[in-house]
């Protein structure tokens, strides 16, 4: 064998599009937008951000132009603890999503959020002082134990409205019901903090908010504690009606979106509507979730594809990445870039 030949393999591109890896050139630029704007040329996750901006602003475009795509918003109770929450709510206050799906702290950290925000700590600290101090830590966001105690005084009282309604409509609330009613009670009893909370603007704008697992945090905690306490046996939540909600959501839709920060319960719940329908349309995910342990958090769109949750010519992208880096960027290319 030619060692040179071996080395210095003629290659062939035939077939390839040729799309130029080039960075900005500083000289030449005079914002931050327009960096961003070449990051299709970047490689790597860059590439990933550059594509699901380009898709989801071809959402917007249809949308504006009268054409009907639904826009599924789905995500982890994480992106709430984070700052992205207002980010969230700024969409839902525009109507720039229309149906949302989330876990319980999605749902209960909005709410408390409303009342006292969350404080900036560490990601290295002694958590057995933490606990001693009745500060909870989620990665280096701090949560005082005083915001759930003033949560409570808020939650009897709304449980006690609930069991009224549903006393009154002879029926139990679904979830989604149930975070509506949230958004009336957050609309009567707080002031203007509550104007940065997705839950109130979703009750505003009647945008949908599921929550197939509604108990599983402080919202359950305090039911719990309502419920033993009064020995009450009444005010139950119904989530099989809100499956047939949510899936007729997609079933009815023209074409459908699924815009998916992290993964677990509010990923599936939005695919798995979408399969009714022969898979969605277009498809953004940010996660830093990994596939290889066969775990739906990571399993990437081409994966759904086989399952026909997405369909097969959707324009999708995965970006791999912290949703709390680059989120604030593809919101901002997309409503105001």
């Amino acid at each position: 064998m030619d060692p040179k030949k071996s080395v210095l393999k003629e290659s062939s591109t035939e077939g390839l599009e040729e799309i130029p890896i080039v960075g900005p050139w500083l000289e030449d630029v005079e914002s931050l937008e327009e960096v961003i704007e070449g990051y299709t040329n970047l490689g790597f996750q860059a590439t990933h951000l550059g594509k699901a901006i380009e898709i989801w602003k071809k959402i917007e475009k249809k949308r504006a132009n009268g054409d009907e795509v639904r826009v599924f918003l789905g995500y982890t109770s994480n992106i709430i603890s984070s700052g992205l929450r207002e980010l969230i709510a700024y969409l839902v206050k525009h109507r720039k999503v229309d149906v949302i799906v989330t876990t319980a702290g999605g749902v209960e950290e909005d709410f408390i959020k409303a009342l006292k925000p969350f404080i900036l700590g560490d990601w290295h600290v002694n958590d057995a002082e933490m606990r001693e101090k009745g500060i909870n830590r989620i990665g280096n966001i701090f949560v005082p134990n005083d915001r759930y105690i003033e949560f409570e005084k808020y939650m009897i009282p709304f449980f006690e409205r609930l069991l009224e309604i549903e006393r009154r409509e002879g029926r139990p609330l679904t979830a989604s019901e149930v975070i509506y009613e949230l958004g009336r009670y957050m609309d009567e009893k707080l002031g203007k903090e509550k104007e940065k909370s997705i839950i109130y603007w979703a009750y505003k704008n009647n945008i949908p908010i599921f929550c197939p697992a509604l108990t599983d945090g402080s919202f359950g905690d305090m039911l719990y504690f309502f419920k033993e306490e009064r020995g009450d046996k009444e005010l139950i939540i119904d989530i099989a009606n809100d499956i047939v909600k949510l899936n007729n959501l997609a079933i009815t839709a023209k074409e459908t979106a699924s815009i998916i920060l992290g993964g677990s319960l509010p990923k599936h719940a939005i695919i798995n509507a979408n399969l009714f329908r022969g898979g969605t349309d277009y498809a953004i995910y940010i996660t830093t979730a990994i596939p290889w342990d066969g775990s739906l958090s990571g399993a990437a769109p081409s994966e759904g594809v086989s399952w026909g949750k997405i369909k097969a010519k959707a324009d999708y992208v995965e970006i791999w990445s912290d949703a709390t880096l680059v989120f604030p960027i593809l919101v901002w290319m997309v409503m105001k870039g």
